[in-house]
């Protein structure tokens, strides 16, 4: 009778102590991943020079493409593609893994830079779904890059070493804190309270109203060869400090910065950079700007993803190409919209209908909706797909379960899958639980991890 129940497993009591052994050495690999990707452009670097690593060559540099070629396409520093060319013709379809490099986070302001009762600020404005309270009075990062006039970029990257000065939001003390204990929780730190402190000594010698501003401006200066206009050319970003660390005595946990969506990332990254000989062509997408709508030339509302397929499609066929063979890769093609998951929070359990939420460490989370409310702005992936997905697990001792996003009437949210299903290809939501989801330090089990690792690769040998 007990065949007739369905029941969720912990990883741990379907894996041996040599398993245990390997889902450490990947949650130590994932560490260094996300400490070395702290912003979209930075994560696209990485992910490149892994790639590089494993064989991949530049797509832009091929005449010719044959069955077994390793490929990656960057697009305009923030956005990549990687490609195992399959046995199959492409038109066939693809098996694809989609996941985004961005997290939420705080910009600078396009001219952020004043000074007021003797301490130098930046304004701000923030990205992403964050609570605002959250980012106040923990230390903080400075990164991005600066296109100064003559054309020359430059890298910015201040907070993370240990020999680094940090940067800081203040809020108020408990002492003065009346009104503001009397808002409601999302108003009681405002957007245009994110002032961030970069400075409190004044310039040597000087006298003048600006002298707090000036001092840092001349270290600016001094260390990159900026004024102040190079901040109008400039994508900077705030980004809390330090590295991941491990979470527990027992230390089966991670705590980062952007989880959401770059252990999604990570997983899919391994799983490529594993494959040989796929039957099918092989596809990790790392996108951009999907915590503000998927828009903009780096999103998936961009025609990138599509240009590159029909690049891929002319080169593979000496230089013939037809918008009919991409309309078929595309609509034959599968993909796992790689996304992270709210996992379920032992404090606030009541968000949650505990029967259809994501439990951490039982597995990889298979999303079949997303949306809020009625299912607005899901995808809602069919039965079909899920069961072959369902038997491919099974056979190969992937611990799965299934989630959605809190109760139906609490809230919601979405992922790529909507714009991709567009193609009609398959699609559906499948990544790693996650607490604390959109703060500034995020929490995941180890195990969960390993597991989507091993699901992403077991797509891409086996589907």
């Amino acid at each position: 009778m007990e065949t007739l129940f369905y029941k969720k497993h912990y990883i741990w009591e379907k894996i041996n102590k040599e398993m245990k052994e390997e889902v450490f050495k990947v949650a130590g690999d994932y560490k260094k991943f996300i400490d070395a990707s702290k912003t979209e452009r930075l994560s696209v670097n990485e992910i490149i020079r892994q790639a590089k690593e494993a064989g991949f060559k530049n797509f832009k540099d091929q005449d010719k493409i044959k069955h077994g070629d390793k490929l990656y396409y960057i697009n305009k520093e923030k956005a990549a593609v990687l490609v195992v060319v399959g046995k199959d013709d492409i038109e066939k379809g693809m098996n694809i893994v989609g996941s985004h490099v961005d997290s939420p986070r705080i910009d600078l302001k396009q001219n952020p830079l004043y000074e007021d009762h003797g301490i130098t600020l930046l304004k701000t404005h923030y990205y992403g779904g964050i609570r605002k309270y959250q980012w106040v009075a923990i230390p903080l990062a400075l990164y991005g890059t600066v296109v100064k006039e003559n054309g020359e970029v430059i890298d910015i990257a201040i907070g993370d070493d240990e020999n680094d000065p940090v940067f800081y939001i203040t809020d108020l003390l408990p002492h003065l804190a009346k009104d503001q204990n009397d808002k409601k929780l999302s108003e009681a730190i405002e957007g245009e309270g994110l002032n961030v402190i970069i400075g409190s000594l004044p310039a040597e010698g000087k006298d003048d109203e600006k002298k707090f501003k000036l001092n840092v401006l001349k270290i600016l200066n001094e260390k990159y060869g900026m004024i102040e206009e190079d901040f109008l050319t400039a994508e900077l970003e705030i980004v809390p400090a330090g590295k991941a660390r491990d979470v527990g005595i027992d230390r089966g946990m991670i705590m980062a910065y952007g989880h959401d969506d770059r252990v999604c990332a990570y997983t899919s990254l391994r799983a490529i950079l594993e494959l040989d000989s796929p039957q099918k062509t092989a596809v990790a997408l790392f996108a951009d700007k999907e915590e503000v709508g998927s828009n903009g030339n780096t999103g998936m509302h961009s025609m990138f993803f599509n240009n590159m397929i029909a690049e891929l499609i002319a080169t593979i066929n000496n230089g013939n190409y037809s918008e009919l063979l991409l309309k078929r890769a595309l609509e034959n093609s599968h993909m796992l919209s790689s996304d992270v998951a709210a996992g379920v929070d032992p404090t606030y359990p009541q968000v949650t209908e505990i029967q259809n939420a994501a439990i951490m460490g039982k597995g990889v989370s298979l999303v079949k909706y997303t949306g809020s409310r009625g299912k607005s702005g899901a995808n809602d992936a069919n039965a079909e797909y899920i069961g072959k997905l369902r038997k491919l697990f099974n056979e190969n001792d992937v611990v799965w379960q299934t989630a959605e996003l809190g109760k139906v009437d609490q809230g919601g949210g979405g992922t790529i899958a909507y714009i991709m299903a567009n193609y009609n290809m398959d699609v559906v939501d499948l990544g790693v639980p996650v607490l604390s989801m959109h703060a500034p330090y995020e929490i995941v089990s180890k195990t969960d991890v390993y597991m989507t690792y091993k699901a992403y690769k077991t797509f891409y040998n086996n589907f």
